[in-house]
């Protein structure tokens, strides 16, 4: 088959490529969702030193899973990474088919599929953005996403069809991401080396780099708050873990308003100020957070307090936070030497 026959030439050099494992397989298909292959790649190296197997992570406390976690961003996945995880030891190991592994938490149908096809070899197609837009030009889809999908679903699963890609159900699936990955790239698709190059539809008749179609996508909704950074008279930061549930669940956050639509005027916040009387002094500027359907931009407030009050924390050495509270953080760097001194920038 053409396309097996070009992967096994021109396959990316990836740090689970050629696993059998499926701890491994799924957990580099969780850290790959909504992060670039770079990104992951020593991530998943040191992921894997700290909770080698299955049993590592199941047995492990959430706190030490969210700490080695920071910084990779969309941290749901990390709470259903660990609830997974000791559902299936529980039950005695990993499901064997992408119907089992589906019924776990946070693992939905492309996870699945992948864990399956990869580790187990059953004949399904774990279907992403790469193949979604691979299958729109090779069959020439005109019809837009999101509504296309389950239509360019159908046609990936149908090689399964082909004896050669259901023998080799996990060489198939990631011939199919690498493909979109490295040839039919959402711009400039390089199709000349492409192994479809002269049945692909889209590049007959010219329109390759327009293919996958889309709906205009909404305009994100933006929510806003402020947060407060007290330090203690030892130089100790207080903070607090958010709820389990929810954005950055779970995760330890500077104390701050409620995110909403409307903008906070510093006066109305500091009802949420951990200490209202202290001598809050905005810092400058402004970090504004990109999520996949929101823009956050938040500010923040600093002070100096003799002790930190009931509810919050000392910063923890090895905390889990979020890049978003690490950017705060960053900010209040350059308000240290103001607030210490009674000075306020402007």
């Amino acid at each position: 088959m053409l396309l097996l026959d070009w992967y096994r030439r021109a396959r990316r050099a990836l740090p689970w490529r050629g696993e059998t494992d499926p701890y491994r397989i799924w957990l580099s298909e969780v850290m790959l969702q909504q992060t670039t292959v770079a990104a992951v790649g020593q991530r998943y190296h040191r992921f894997l030193a700290r909770f080698p197997d299955l049993a590592a992570l199941a047995a492990a406390p959430w706190e030490e899973v969210a700490a080695e976690w920071a910084g990779l961003g969309y941290y749901a996945r990390a709470r259903h990474l660990h609830a997974a995880a000791r559902a299936m030891v529980a039950a005695g190991g990993f499901p064997r088919d992408a119907a089992g592994l589906c019924a776990l938490p946070g693992i939905g149908p492309y996870t699945a599929a992948a864990v399956a096809a990869i580790a187990f070899g059953e004949p399904v197609v774990p279907v992403d953005a790469n193949v979604e837009r691979v299958m729109a030009r090779l069959f020439g889809i005109d019809r837009p996403l999101p509504g296309a999908r389950r239509l360019l679903a159908a046609l990936a699963q149908g090689f399964m069809d082909q004896p050669a890609a259901r023998a080799a159900a996990g060489d198939f699936a990631q011939a199919l991401f690498d493909l979109g990955a490295g040839l039919c790239t959402p711009r400039a698709p390089d199709c000349a080396p492409c192994p479809w190059h002269d049945f692909c539809i889209a590049r007959r008749s010219g329109r390759a780099a327009e293919l996958p179609l889309r709906q205009e996508k909404r305009p994100r909704s933006r929510l806003f708050g402020i947060h407060f950074l007290l330090r203690d008279a030892a130089g100790r930061i207080g903070v607090r873990q958010r709820p389990p549930a929810g954005l950055f669940g779970g995760m330890w956050e500077l104390p701050g308003t409620p995110w909403r639509a409307a903008p906070w005027a510093e006066a109305e916040a500091l009802a949420h100020a951990p200490v209202s009387a202290a001598p809050w002094q905005p810092a400058a500027g402004e970090v504004v957070h990109l999520l996949t359907h929101r823009e956050l931009r938040l500010r923040l407030m600093v002070a100096e307090a003799p002790a930190l009050p009931p509810g919050l924390s000392p910063l923890p050495a090895a905390a889990a936070l979020p890049s978003l509270m690490r950017r705060l953080l960053a900010l209040a760097e350059g308000e240290a030497g103001s607030v210490r001194s009674g000075k306020r920038r402007h």
